[in-house]
């Protein structure tokens, strides 16, 4: 079993990437998207986006991390790939399941989907700039307004050469609505010569067995589940119980040390704020705090509040 850790654009950023694969097992990391509009992109975009390049293309821990590029022109998404490849990352992956409006409304994104001969094209010229030795994936969802193109656009990224398929298990107007349709990916995965990654309502060990059961996928892709259980590979791989909550809170502590080290002070308000949000899916203790915060604005309010919390909790 592979266990990926998925882009999570304005969340998954190299600070959150770095302190969960600290605590994790994940076998590789998907940058948020660059997006790819009008122009080569400048070297120093690339290494903002993701500052592993400096470090071998890998986190502090050795895991790899694949910079994700999202844009529509066949050409420019080839020649930006060519360039990241060349600044050290390892491989390429290509975001055709991004449901937000405003990608969409841009030509990004899940909006592809309805175009499979563009998602073909895309691939393609991607996959014929890269050197073979770099893996070129592509993560899509099961369609745009419904479910008619899936194997469609599947069969398009493999046979434009892609090495690999990630697939998250709704269509872009489901959004994250539950529940996941695993058995689509199983259609996909049967009807595809490369491997297929199920995604989607992966929670815990009982949801990626039965994940990896419906569909038949032996790799696993993760997101929203990472956020909310900080150690969610120990839970899938080993059955452990989440972390305790003093460990979590332990982490949100080395988070603002880094936003204070990399110039993110001003916004850790909002970023503790959001993944709070997500914690207290799992932390009733989350909940707590998330209201104790809720109205605070900067961080030199936040952050002692925090440490109170740890002491506390230890």
């Amino acid at each position: 079993m592979r266990l990926i850790l998925a882009p999570m654009e304005g969340v998954m950023d190299f600070d959150m990437r770095d302190l969960l694969t600290a605590v994790n097992s994940f076998d590789l990391c998907v940058t948020e998207f660059i997006r790819v509009s009008e122009t080569l992109l400048p070297r120093p975009v690339f290494r903002r986006m993701c500052p592993e390049l400096l470090n071998g293309g890998k986190t502090s821990n050795g895991t790899p991390v694949r910079i994700q590029l999202l844009g529509c022109a066949p050409e420019l998404m080839a020649l930006n790939a060519q360039r990241a490849v060349e600044l050290g990352s390892p491989g390429i992956d290509i975001n055709f399941g991004c449901p937000s409006p405003k990608v969409n409304q841009k030509k990004g994104g899940a909006i592809l989907l309805l175009e499979p001969d563009l998602v073909y094209d895309i691939v393609k010229s991607v996959r014929e700039a890269v050197p073979e030795e770099y893996p070129v994936t592509a993560k899509i969802r099961l369609g745009y307004f419904d479910k008619s193109q899936y194997l469609e656009n599947a069969h398009a990224v493999q046979d434009a050469g892609a090495s690999e398929l990630a697939v998250h298990a709704r269509t872009r107007d489901e959004g994250y609505k539950p529940p996941a349709h695993w058995e689509y990916i199983g259609r996909i995965r049967e009807a595809l010569n490369i491997p297929v990654i199920a995604n989607g309502d992966i929670w815990n060990h009982h949801d990626a067995e039965k994940c990896m059961s419906v569909s038949g996928c032996s790799d696993l892709m993760v997101g929203r589940a990472s956020l909310i259980t900080p150690d969610i590979t120990g839970m899938i791989r080993e059955r452990r119980e989440a972390m305790p909550w003093a460990s979590v809170v332990e982490l949100m502590i080395q988070l603002g040390e880094r936003d204070l080290a990399n110039g993110k002070w001003k916004y850790h308000p909002s970023r503790l704020k959001q993944w709070l949000n997500y914690l207290r899916k799992a932390y009733p203790e989350a909940q707590d705090l998330f209201t104790r915060i809720r109205s605070l604005k900067s961080a030199d309010e936040i952050v002692p509040v925090i440490i109170a919390e740890h002491k506390v909790a230890a």
